[in-house]
This record gives structure tokens, C-alpha cells and sequence, in this order.
């Protein structure tokens, strides 16, 4: 009797559990924030082609990887003319104003390396593109091997005068460590052709104007010369050139090959651009920083940014390409 009863409570009682409100279940955890990786991207110039392209394909690169609830923000921090102190300045307020990363071309690397290094000691990564602070804590660097392109720029303005005849190079900031190299590697190029004389090599303000007003005085006070070794393009960001000088009297060789220089290509007062692939300044370097950042891989200190040989021969395939990473002033007609 006694178990009967117990049997019937026990029962019971599990009956009134299973009828009884079941708890409420545990509110799901709290989603993390997306990850919004912010990038100071400090060129040398903000007046400057090259580095127009370059935040193009750095923004290009923060929209495709933009996803997933994760954002990528380019901040343009360039100062509007070459400045090294303007430079280290815009680090340290990238830095207070929360920038996850630097990405910066050095207009001088003796006066950027301690803001680097202060940036990089207060948490914030600092890569360098196109012009490098190697003595600097940054992660790692993209751009061509200099003194490789000047050597490049020589051997190809040899073959265009024959390897005899008076040259001048055209070198832009004398305080940028790249365009020593390229100077550098003109020079050592130039060793191997003994009909060849270097006049001069000539600095000047990174803009188009200064630099084709450069190109004129020069040629003007040096008649003998014959050929340009240009280390960067400048002096071709304006069509001054293509009446100031003769293509049968005096040939071109230079870094760069942007939309406004094809015609010096065309008219043959250029025969060989040496195209550093700007637009992947920007698309590379974000590329880079976010894999170090966000997917934790390690980057290679040293990342090489190979030329291209733009001539006559491959022009209109080249003017195509920059019509593909965005470049609206492509003429027309190399397009066809």
C-alpha cells in the first residue's frame, strides 16, 4: 500500500514538472563589432599624378575588401607639396586621431624615421610605399628596386642614341632616398658606355611646371644635350615638352607612363616609358597592411614593384590598362 502510494506521487509530480513553464532560453551572446580598420595614407605630394592614382587604388582596395560587417577606410593625409617635417606631423596625427595604420611614401626618410618609429611604439603599424625609410620600424615597403630602374633608364636611352652623346638627368627632390637610387643607377649604368657624357644632374620641385621649366633652362644653357635619363616623370605631367623640344634632336627616356605622357610616346620624343604601375601603390599596399592587421600573415619586409616597357608597340594595350584601374583622361584614340 505504502509503495503503491509513493508510485503515485512520484508520478504525479513528474506530471506537474512536465506541465510547468519551461526557462526562458539564454539570450544569444552579443555579436562583435564589425572590424573597421582605418588607414592614413600619407604620400608625397597631393598636386602629384602618381599618387592621385595611388589613393585610387588604395580606395579600390578598401571597397573590395570591405565586407562581412568588416570596413576599410582610406584617410588622405597628404600634404599638398613635398615636405619631410609636414610628413612626420601628419603620422603623429594619424596616430591621435586613431589610425590603425600608416602607409606613407617618404619625401624624406631622415626627417619621417622618429615619427615612424613613435607611431609604430604607440601600436599603430607603419608600411612604406614607392620611397622607403629602411632604417625605420615600418613592416615592410612596395615599390620598384631604384637603382634597378635607373640602370633601366640608361640602358634604354642608350639604345635610343646609338650609346654616344651628351645626357643630363632629371631628379626631382634631392632629399628623396628613391630618387638618389634611381640617380645612383643611372650613373652605374652609364659607366658601361664610354661614348656617353652625363652633363649634370639636375633637382627641382616635384610639379610639372617647375619640372619642364627645368627641362628649358637646361637645354637651353647645355645645347650639347641630347638625351634625358628622367627619373621620374614630372616633367611629361605637361605637354610643354612636346613643342619646347625635337624629337630628332634630342630622346627621352623616363619613370612613369601616365596618361598625359603617351603623346611624348606617339610623337616619338619618348620612345620608352618605364611605367611604375601607380594605381598598385594603393591596391598592393591596403592589400598588405590587411593581411598583416586583420588576417595576422606575415608580409615580407621587402615587396618589388616591377616596371613596365611602354613603347609605341604596346601603347594602346597599356592606355587600356589604365583605363581599367579608373583613369578618366585616357585619350581616346590609344584606346581604340
Amino acid at each position: 500500500m505504502t509503495k503503491t502510494v509513493t508510485a503515485i506521487a512520484a508520478a504525479s509530480l513528474l506530471a506537474l514538472a512536465g506541465c510547468s513553464p519551461q526557462p526562458a532560453p539564454a539570450p544569444a551572446a552579443e555579436q562583435p563589432k564589425p572590424t573597421h580598420l582605418k588607414i592614413a595614407m600619407i604620400a608625397k605630394s597631393s598636386t602629384n599624378p602618381v599618387f592621385l592614382s595611388a589613393r585610387t587604388g588604395a580606395e579600390a582596395a578598401a571597397k573590395a575588401l570591405s565586407q562581412n560587417g568588416e570596413t576599410v577606410e582610406i584617410v588622405w593625409m597628404t600634404p599638398p607639396s613635398e615636405d619631410g617635417q609636414v610628413q612626420a606631423q601628419r603620422i603623429a596625427q594619424a596616430v591621435n586621431e586613431g589610425a590603425n595604420a600608416i602607409l606613407i611614401s617618404c619625401s624624406d626618410a631622415g626627417k619621417v624615421t622618429g615619427a615612424i618609429n613613435d607611431a609604430v611604439t604607440r601600436g599603430v603599424p607603419v608600411m612604406t610605399f614607392d620611397s622607403d625609410a629602411p632604417e625605420s620600424r615600418r613592416f615592410a615597403f612596395y615599390g620598384v628596386d631604384d637603382v634597378k630602374a635607373g640602370k633601366s633608364v640608361m640602358d634604354e636611352l642608350a639604345k635610343q642614341m646609338g650609346e654616344k652623346g651628351s645626357i643630363a638627368i632629371l631628379a626631382g627632390n634631392q632629399n628623396a632616398p628613391n630618387l638618389r637610387k634611381r640617380v645612383d643607377g643611372v650613373k652605374q649604368a652609364a659607366a658601361r658606355y664610354p661614348q656617353m657624357k652625363i652633363v649634370d644632374t639636375f633637382y627641382h620641385i616635384e610639379t610639372a611646371q617647375d619640372a619642364a621649366a627645368e627641362v628649358i633652362r637646361v637645354q637651353n644653357a647645355y645645347p650639347q644635350i641630347q638625351g634625358w635619363a628622367m627619373i621620374g616623370g614630372w616633367a611629361l605631367f605637361t605637354p610643354t615638352l612636346l613643342t619646347d623640344l625635337d624629337p630628332k634632336k634630342v630622346k627621352i627616356v623616363s619613370v612613369d607612363a601616365l596618361p598625359v605622357e603617351l603623346a611624348y610616346v606617339e610623337k616619338g620624343l619618348a620612345p620608352v616609358l618605364l611605367a611604375q604601375p601607380t594605381y598598385l601603390w594603393g591596391e598592393k599596399s591596403v592589400h598588405y597592411i590587411y593581411d598583416k592587421i586583420v588576417l595576422k600573415h606575415d608580409v615580407q619586409p621587402i615587396n618589388e614593384m616591377p616596371l613596365t616597357r611602354v613603347s609605341k608597340e604596346n601603347l594602346n594595350d597599356w592606355a587600356k590598362q589604365l583605363k581599367e584601374w579608373g583613369f578618366t583622361d585616357v585619350p581616346e584614340k590609344y584606346l581604340k
